[in-house]
């Protein structure tokens, strides 16, 4: 059993819950939402009446938030063992994932706009942490009738070189990764097994998904004071790849050479990002540092991580790019790691210009009640 500092509690109105069969909480900076999921078995099907789909919840590991947010589902199934319940969820990201955009008349809408007028009213009422300078937060996007509203976010968000995620707190963050923090731990392989930590440690490297080259075609829509270019193109390169395997992606949002070469090195980006990952199991949920800052801390997705492992011949920083807690009645507290090349997300300025119709409809931003059936 896991010492009482780390054991998983489960709070819903005021109780807490702790005692699991099984339990598993996920977090991953590309996957929107965190979700979690815990099991216990019972002689009696009862729950208190507060454990129900839509329930506001905090589950923590000791006293450390883990994840803020609410029950998607509670499953109970009976059988001659006993009565086994499962309670599953996501944090705060869920209801703007499931739950549409307000529909906006106007096409143009700032970033302060969209934590305004799209996330407030869907129950986002925690603290928001926008980490930009001022002019990056005067960028526009479009946003079309039937979006998500993590879809208008995310797009907005990126439209500013940023990306939105949700801290263990409930705190919506606009952000990107902090390649200048100190790592956080070293997890250790050598085949003595001298100072070995990792319970485990793989590495999968693939050539699906990498580039020799990507070249991205570009357009630029004539006006009444500039003509039109057909002919944008930029093309780069990534010298990992030794053998030709090129890549052409037309990309109608790209309006110039300088948009067309940002796009290619971020398409470049993303290719080597899929091209390695390192998976380590290692025990417990804390980073385990003695006389560091970081002994006893979590792990969580954002922190950089030293490895040496000699049989895979690796000793270098890492990015987490997500984590997984598991754990229960029958088994440790393992944290399942999943690393990746350092530096190598990226968050790139990129408008979404999906097609909208232009003319005499057109207006300022606005946007619809449709229960009332007039602009806000």
């Amino acid at each position: 059993m896991p010492l009482p500092a780390d054991t998983v509690r489960l709070y819903v109105d005021g109780k807490v819950h702790d005692d699991w069969e099984s339990y598993e909480v996920d977090s991953d900076l590309l996957i929107p939402a965190d979700a979690w999921r815990v099991a216990l078995v019972r002689r009696e099907a009862g729950l208190p009446d507060a454990v129900k789909p839509g329930a506001r919840i905090e589950l923590r590991v000791g006293d450390d938030m883990v994840i803020a947010g609410r029950i998607d589902d509670v499953s109970i199934e009976v059988s001659k063992g006993g009565v086994r319940i499962d309670i599953a969820g996501r944090d705060g990201a869920a209801v703007l994932i499931d739950c549409s955009s307000p529909i906006f008349v106007g096409q143009m809408v700032s970033l302060q706009d969209v934590v305004a007028k799209v996330v407030r009213p869907l129950g986002v009422d925690g603290k928001i942490d926008i980490r930009a300078d001022g002019a990056r937060l005067r960028e526009k996007i479009n946003v079309e009738p039937g979006d998500s509203a993590w879809e208008t976010l995310s797009n907005a968000a990126e439209a500013n070189g940023l990306w939105p995620w949700f801290d263990p707190d409930g705190t919506l963050v606009v952000g990107g990764p902090d390649y200048e923090a100190a790592p956080v731990a070293t997890l250790v392989i050598r085949s003595s097994g001298e100072g070995n930590n990792a319970l485990r440690l793989g590495r999968r490297r693939s050539i699906s998904g990498r580039y020799s080259e990507v070249t991205v075609l570009g357009q630029r829509r004539g006006t009444h004071l500039d003509e039109g270019r057909h002919n944008l193109r930029a093309t780069e390169k990534d010298t990992g790849v030794d053998w030709h395997r090129p890549r052409i992606t037309v990309d109608y949002e790209a309006d110039s050479e300088a948009v067309c070469r940002s796009r290619a090195l971020k398409l470049l980006a993303d290719s080597r990002l899929k091209g390695m990952t390192l998976q380590a199991l290692v025990a417990g949920h804390r980073i385990v540092a003695p006389g560091e800052a970081n002994d006893g801390k979590l792990w969580t997705p954002g922190q950089r991580v030293r490895v040496i492992s000699e049989p895979h011949g690796i000793d270098d920083i890492f990015f987490l790019m997500a984590r997984r807690f598991t754990g229960g009645r029958n088994e440790g507290q393992r944290t399942h790691l999943t690393l990746k090349e350092d530096r190598a997300w990226v968050i790139e300025a990129h408008p979404h210009k999906k097609n909208h119709r232009l003319g005499k409809n057109a207006a300022p931003l606005q946007i619809l009640d449709i229960s009332k059936g007039a602009a806000q």
